[in-house]
Parts: C-alpha cells; structure tokens; sequence
C-alpha cells in the first residue's frame, strides 16, 4: 500500500489499538528519561509507567493543559538545543503564543502528516498546490504544507495570504489545480474576480483545502459560509483541523463525512468536564497524546476543542475514527442571557447576510459578572433598519440578540489582521479571568 495511505488506516480498529499501545509504550519510556515535565509529574502522582499496558490505562495519567505549557514550557523539552532545527509558536487564539520546537525527525514526521493529509483530500503529485497561507512569522502550517508537498512530489506555489490580485495573476500564469486557504477568503477571491471580469468558474482551481474556519455544519453539510462559496464558484471543499501542539491533522477524504484520524501520529480521547471520557457519539474536548515526536511530546494534552468521533468505516476504505466539525472551543463558549452558545453559531448567522463583509465578535464582562457579546461589522450598503432586522434574526435563530457596531470593512480588515497576525482575528474575548 502506498505512502498515501498506510497499511494502518485500512487495518480493524482492534489491530489499530494494539498498534497505538505498543506505540504508547514506547512514548512513555522515553519521555520518563527524557522530560522534566512528565517525570515530575509521573512522580507527583505515583505513576509507575509499567502499569500503563492499554489505551484505557491512560486515564491514570493526569491531563496536561495549556497553563501547564504556558507554566513549564521549557520543562516539556527533551533535547538538547543542538537538536533543535525549527522553532515555532502557536497562534495565541486562546492566550500567549507558546514555543515549540522541532527536530530534524520532527520535521519529517510533519511533512508525513501533512502528505498523507493532503492525498487523503484527493491530492496527488500530479497536482500543482498554491499556498494561500504564510510560511514565515514562526507558523507551522505553511511549512508542514510545503514539507508535506515536496514529500509527495506535488508542486507547490508560495503565493502567501492576502493580496486576491496576485492571487488570481499566479492562477492565470502557473494553472494550480488545488489551493490552501482560509475559506472567507475565497469570498474576497470571488469578489474580485466578479469586480475584474475574471471567468473564476473556470479557472484551474477546482478543489480547496480549507485551514482555520468551519465550512461545514455538524451533520457534514456546508455551513453557510460553505455554502456561500460553492454557490458561486463550483469548487470541491476539504475541511481540515489542526494544531501546532499535536503536529499532525484530521483532514476530510473525498466523502466528506469527518477528518480522518492517523494512529500512526496521535492518540484521540474525547473528554468531558471531569476528563473522564463522554458516552459513544457524545460532544467531548479533544484530548490528544501524540506518537513519533522527539521535541516535544504532550500526554493527555487538552486542545480545547469541542467534537464528535465517528468510528463506522468510511466509503474511502479507511476504517480510523473521525471527528466531526468543531462545535466550539470550550474557552469560548458564552453564557449570554441564559443561552449557552459558542462563536461559530454568530459566525453561520452573520455569513448569511449578503451586506456584511466582515465582522469581529467581542465578548466582555458586564458591570454585573455576566457575559455581553457586541458584533463588529464591515458592511457595504446596509439597509436602513439593518440593526433591527439584524438583532430580530439571532432572536429567531439563537433566541438572543448581541449589540451590533457598524464599521467600515476596510477598519475591519485591519483589525482582523494585525501586522504580526498570521490568521483573520473573528473573536476577541475581553472577560474577567
């Protein structure tokens, strides 16, 4: 069987476990000797590795968090610096970047993840791949992307985010068959290219890798934003979630029924309030251990991410567990006037209004401890009463209605991509800790 997809990914999931226990063994002995962290806290809890035989065992090891990243980030280090190749930081979505750092086999293991990713979504090393996302400013992703890529043996374009002009130029020259992009700006892409009389319909393009932003609702049909993209330009759609902590994806195949798990890289857990884990086909925080990492390994470590597994054989013939769309990220999730709710249902409201361009959700503490929410919106011509008609419509969806703020898209715009931002900035929490 082909790189493309590993012998493990077809195999039944009782072989998959014992695959992941041995795997699981052989993370254990080495973090025991080689991490600060974890052999404090093997020896803080009592924990004797040797008692850790199967994949249930691993509820007796305490999460790790991202306070305990933030806390002991160099703790989690087990090589020395002459080992180190790359050094890259998260985001910050949910708090200060953190670093992490990768080794020559890291970087290898990366570009793996991301080749098996990418022709799990239908890509091939007859594809020419241009890259709508930054491969500088410490960002793992675009460099996984390229990595993942070259090991395949596709092209790759370097285009960058931003810059829709460029974009549609190097599509004219180079005819790229797929793109990586965060999907809204597929809209700004379609805007321009209707603004400049570009026959989009029937460029080279036909599929997009979709990074950083939902597309899809939780029974795998297009969200609206999805749909607001596929309504005017016929492009094949591929969710992908990832995360600078597990260096590794769950990226959709052509089914489109969930991101496909690689055993080979990770160790899914699915965890409720008291990390224990949730009821088969309930909502949990994704938790994930993973496997093959030299750098910086993470044990039971807690994404924040709100989803569903799926364990059923896919129609692709992988039989790995899924996950569905991410329903939310527990951080965020909002209490505003007795209804719970978390960012993405404002997002699938606000992407159905033809209006608005743009917006960026705030979330702060009132003057009596509770959450308000207040929508920042870049809007072109709205009508007259579009307040009004805007609040009425979360009424009827969400059964609440935030303060609304219009702004111009152009202010929008660079609120939402600050000069050393490297993804569109849509939620902004403001609350007491």
């Amino acid at each position: 069987m082909s790189a493309s997809l590993p012998e493990i990914e077809t195999r039944p999931l009782s072989e998959i476990q014992k695959y992941q226990e041995k795997k699981l063994h052989d993370l254990l002995s080495y973090v025991s000797i080689h991490s600060d962290f974890y052999r404090a806290r093997f020896k803080q809890h009592g924990i004797h590795i040797s008692e850790i035989k199967t994949l249930h065992d691993l509820e007796k090891i305490p999460v790790t968090s991202k306070d305990d990243l933030y806390h002991h980030n160099q703790e989690f280090i087990c090589v020395p610096s002459e080992k180190i190749i790359d050094y890259v930081t998260t985001s910050g979505t949910l708090g200060d970047p953190l670093t992490f750092v990768l080794t020559d086999k890291d970087l290898d293991r990366l570009a793996y993840n991301e080749h098996i990713s990418l022709a799990c979504a239908g890509g091939s090393k007859n594809d020419i791949y241009q890259l709508m996302t930054t491969i500088d400013r410490r960002f793992m992703a675009g460099m996984a992307y390229f990595l993942g890529l070259k090991q395949m043996g596709a092209g790759v374009v370097r285009v960058g985010n931003g810059m829709p002009e460029f974009q549609w130029d190097t599509i004219k020259r180079l005819k790229p068959t797929i793109a990586i992009a965060v999907p809204s700006f597929l809209l700004k892409l379609i805007e321009f290219a209707e603004q400049n009389n570009i026959d989009y319909k029937n460029c080279s393009i036909k599929k997009v890798v979709c990074i950083g932003e939902a597309i899809r609702n939780e029974d795998f049909t297009y969200n609206t934003l999805g749909k607001r993209i596929t309504d005017k330009w016929p492009l094949q759609l591929f969710s992908t979630y990832a995360s600078t902590e597990m260096g590794a994806a769950f990226t959709e195949c052509l089914a489109g029924k969930g991101g496909h798990h690689h055993p080979e890289l990770l160790i899914a857990e699915f965890l409720d309030d008291n990390n224990l884990p949730v009821p088969h086909g309930e909502a949990g925080e994704l938790t994930v251990t993973t496997l093959g990492v030299e750098g910086m390994p993470l044990i039971r470590f807690k994404t924040g991410d709100i989803c569903k597994a799926y364990d059923e054989q896919c129609s692709c013939g992988r039989t790995t567990m899924r996950i569905s769309p991410i329903l939310g990220r527990k951080q965020q999730m909002i209490k505003f006037k007795g209804t719970s709710l978390y960012p993405p249902a404002l997002y699938d409201i606000l992407n159905t209004v033809p209006y608005i361009k743009n917006y960026i959700v705030e979330v702060y503490t009132n003057d009596i401890g509770t959450d308000e929410i207040v929508i920042n919106i870049g809007a072109v011509n709205p009508p007259e009463n579009f307040d009004k008609d805007l609040k009425d419509h979360f009424r009827a969806k969400l059964r609440v209605a935030p303060a609304i703020i219009l702004e111009t898209p152009e202010n929008i715009s660079k609120r939402q991509l600050p000069e050393m931002s490297r993804k569109p900035i849509t939620f902004i929490d403001r609350r007491s800790k």
